[in-house]
């Protein structure tokens, strides 16, 4: 009992005076004060809010006497318990008591909520302020290795242009000797049919050295390509690094997309260019269908596509095993005297040359000539479909190797 009278006798004093309720008045959000109390701390205040909970009042409220509860603090400041007093005080008294634990329980609600709000926000403005600083920090990685290669690529195109100028003036000299060597007098002819022998011999190692020299500036300018599964067709599947490709019965459970091949199976390059050159090199051996080419960024992915530069792609194909084709406006049929086991894919965006050339046998197949390219190109491919038993071989980007010379048309 001396318990329960100590309880009521905290819950009956006033949080400012730190005395027993004087004339108990009771403000909106449920708090108690000795009416002097209150009115003292808002006539000193420049705002109208609850001492405790810091409620704000746009209006002062009117304050009113709580008799029942002033009874209640009277009677714990004589030493009288509560249940000592006649019924109806009794049920005043234990009212009062339901009120002060309703009001307690209520401003533990509020402390709470206030605590879980203030962890809330704490907490999403660390997750924010971590990745925010994770992609910076990412992004800064990629501008530095984008520069590298940049830096890297243009050296090696200086360097080859270099030699190759070097080698046109030693030819241009080399046919201008030969022209005097023509006019040199008929009783010289012997020794002038001797030295334009050794002069023709001179001509045919320069212009080997020449065509080597610019297959390796063709070499320089690949680039590490890769497939992008977002545009992948659904029964297409493509190996953990994205460099190979295959057609398979089974349609995978993948997003569908804008982006996506729904009906024809290709898949395009995951990286694009806007300027400059680029070229790749594709592994077709053991195919009897395939597509390959560039293919412009707005390139159509839905419903069946007709391979053509009018549609945005400029591509070569194979069909039933020996059927070559380049997909111009007017498709042109090829007679290739070897089937190729790899192509490489050569691409000038600014000279508009799409180029294919047979690189085992180091050979020109077919280039798109004169072309305006507007968008960002990007690689094309498609390992066709399967028959039976046929056709089963992935397409694979291969690494260029820099023997892999090709003589240009």
């Amino acid at each position: 009992m001396a318990s329960s009278t100590g309880s009521q006798a905290e819950q009956c004093m006033c949080s400012i005076c730190q005395d027993f309720f004087t004339d108990p008045v009771t403000i909106p959000c449920g708090h108690n004060f000795c009416m002097a109390c209150i009115s003292q701390h808002w006539d000193s205040s420049m705002k109208t809010q609850c001492p405790l909970c810091k409620k704000n009042f746009h209006l002062r409220p009117d304050l009113g006497i709580n008799r029942e509860f002033r009874e209640l603090v009277e009677g714990l400041k004589r030493g009288e318990s509560p249940f000592h007093y006649c019924p109806q005080s009794q049920f005043g008294t234990r009212q009062a008591e339901v009120k002060l634990t309703i009001q307690s329980r209520m401003k533990k609600i509020e402390e709470i909520k206030h605590s879980v709000q203030l962890a809330k926000v704490s907490q999403k403005a660390d997750i924010v302020e971590l990745f925010t600083n994770l992609i910076r920090s990412l992004e800064r990685c990629r501008d530095e290795l984008l520069e590298v290669m940049e830096q890297k690529q243009k050296a090696a195109e200086t360097q080859a242009e270099e030699f190759i100028k070097e080698l046109e003036q030693d030819i241009s000299e080399l046919k201008r000797r030969n022209t005097e060597l023509e006019q040199f007098n008929m009783t010289n002819i012997t020794k002038r049919k001797v030295d334009e022998r050794a002069m023709y011999y001179r001509c045919i190692v320069y212009s080997i050295l020449h065509i080597c020299l610019k297959s390796l500036l063709i070499t320089s300018l690949s680039v590490n390509v890769t497939m992008d599964p977002e545009t992948a067709h659904p029964k297409l599947f493509l190996s953990e690094n994205d460099k190979q490709a295959r057609y398979g019965e089974t349609r995978q459970i993948v997003p569908d997309s804008p982006w996506r091949f729904d009906t024809c199976p290709s898949v395009l390059g995951k990286e694009g260019f806007s300027s400059g050159k680029l070229y790749f090199e594709v592994q077709v051996k053991g195919k009897t269908e395939w597509d390959l080419g560039v293919a412009r960024e707005s390139v159509n992915r839905k419903g069946i596509i007709t391979l053509s530069p009018r549609n945005g792609l400029w591509t070569l194909w194979l069909r039933n095993g020996s059927e070559y084709k380049a997909c111009d406006c007017l498709s042109v049929s090829l007679c290739l005297k070897v089937k190729p086991q790899k192509v490489g894919v050569y691409v000038d965006y600014e000279q508009g040359l799409v180029s294919f050339y047979d690189v085992e046998s180091r050979s020109h197949i077919y280039s798109f000539t004169g072309q305006s390219f507007t968008e960002k190109l990007y690689p094309y491919f498609s390992p066709g479909f399967i028959y039976g038993d046929k056709n089963l071989a992935p397409l694979i980007i291969s690494p260029v190797g820099k023997n892999n010379h090709i003589k240009r048309k």
